[in-house]
């Protein structure tokens, strides 16, 4: 009871602070930015990012207006893409917009200070915004790769995470490219993203998050392979060199030993069928198993159901005792057998002709017989009467 009583307690406690910060804090209608000094260049548009913070109000419909605009300057304010002339943040939420301001090519050297000012019914905030006449930053990129080596199979696909900073005072398109071996597929989309581009805009100040998409020609051999992804924007680039580490993967094959995959067998006698497994690929195969999936009523037994390692070249001979069903109709039919092992699978389908015993026909042919005997005799019988 008193563990209760103390916990009731230092919860009171809390809200009863949490209640005293509530009633302290700040309430009202901002205008925030994070630079409200900047720099523009003559004859360019500059853009402030704003915001109109609303803390602890009731939403208000807010007019937005733009003072202290000097003659022959153009200013725009866009929210969500759009010209806007008003806004309304919600309790304890904020609105994004820019103030794109635009200096004619002929105004010279100084600052000007310009005010941005959101008024309603009942509140209202301004934001003065110095902008000083100079020169822009020059034009800079910067890429950062994520992981700039990678390691996997000559079949895997390699993605490589970077991202392109634009460190210029103005918004750019950066253009796109790569060096590979010959033959090696490249391409590149956005971090989260399927769509291949070539090239992207990146905003002054901002950064992309892109992918560099890789994949190795087939006749491919495993080995260290260089590649680079190079930025391009305004005259100036960016480089970064990257690494692959490609290691070689197992290819299996399932043959016969004369290479025909037929063979004749009677219906309820094991016949042996010689297969042949072989592994074509770069890498060694470790625990290749086998099996098959012959007819139903079938058997097919291995003398050895798994074969340690196999390596590259090389090839290894398997017995395999195939059994029809006792009651199978002469006919052909297939029996796959298939070989796995690492995640590489593969299989050959063997085509077996069967035919049915000798001592079954001759057995038929002497019911058919003894059959017709009796009928004769019936006959003969019978017909006397």
């Amino acid at each position: 009871m008193t563990k209760l009583l103390c916990l009731i307690v230092a919860a009171l406690v809390a809200s009863g602070a949490a209640g005293a910060a509530d009633a302290n804090a700040p309430k009202g209608l901002w205008l925030i930015t994070d630079y409200p000094a900047t720099t523009a260049r003559a004859g360019e548009t500059t853009t402030v990012r704003i915001k109109i913070q609303n803390t602890g109000l009731a939403p208000e419909r807010v007019a937005l207006t733009v003072s202290g605009v000097p003659a022959g300057w153009k200013t725009e304010l866009v929210g969500g893409g759009s010209l806007v002339r008003a806004a309304m943040p919600g309790t304890n939420d904020s609105v994004s917009l820019e103030l794109r301001i635009l200096v004619p090519a002929s105004e010279t050297g100084g600052s000007r200070t310009l005010t941005v000012e959101a008024k309603g019914a009942n509140v209202s905030a301004t934001l003065p915004i110095e902008v000083a006449l100079g020169t822009e930053l020059p034009a800079k990129l910067e890429i950062k790769p994520k992981l700039p080596s990678l390691r996997g199979t000559v079949r895997s696909n390699f993605d490589y995470e970077f991202s392109v900073k634009n460190d210029s005072g103005k918004n750019v398109v950066v253009s796109l490219a790569s060096q590979a071996p010959r033959n090696f597929q490249t391409s590149f989309t956005e971090s989260f993203g399927s769509q291949e581009i070539s090239s992207i805009p990146v905003d002054a100040g901002q950064s992309k998050d892109l992918k560099f998409k890789v994949k190795l020609p087939s006749d491919a051999t495993a080995g260290e392979y260089a590649l680079a992804v190079a930025a391009t924007a305004d005259g100036v680039s960016a480089q970064i060199p990257l690494k692959l580490e490609a290691t070689g993967q197992a290819k299996l094959r399932v043959s016969a030993k004369d290479e025909r995959l037929s063979a004749q067998a009677e219906a309820g006698v094991a016949t042996q069928l010689d297969v042949i497994v072989s592994n074509e690929g770069s890498a060694p195969a470790d625990d290749v198993e086998l099996s098959a999936t012959p007819p139903s009523g079938w058997k097919v037994e291995f003398d050895q159901k798994k074969i340690d390692r196999i390596a590259p070249g090389e090839k290894k001979q398997v017995v395999a005792l195939l059994t029809p069903a006792q009651k199978a109709i002469a006919g052909d039919y297939m029996s796959p057998i298939r070989v796995s092992a690492g995640g590489e699978t593969t299989q050959a389908d063997f085509r077996i002709g069967v035919t049915t015993s000798t001592l079954w026909g001759i057995f038929g042919v002497g019911v058919i017989a003894i059959a017709l005997l009796v009928l004769i005799g019936a006959v003969v019988r019978f017909g006397r009467r």
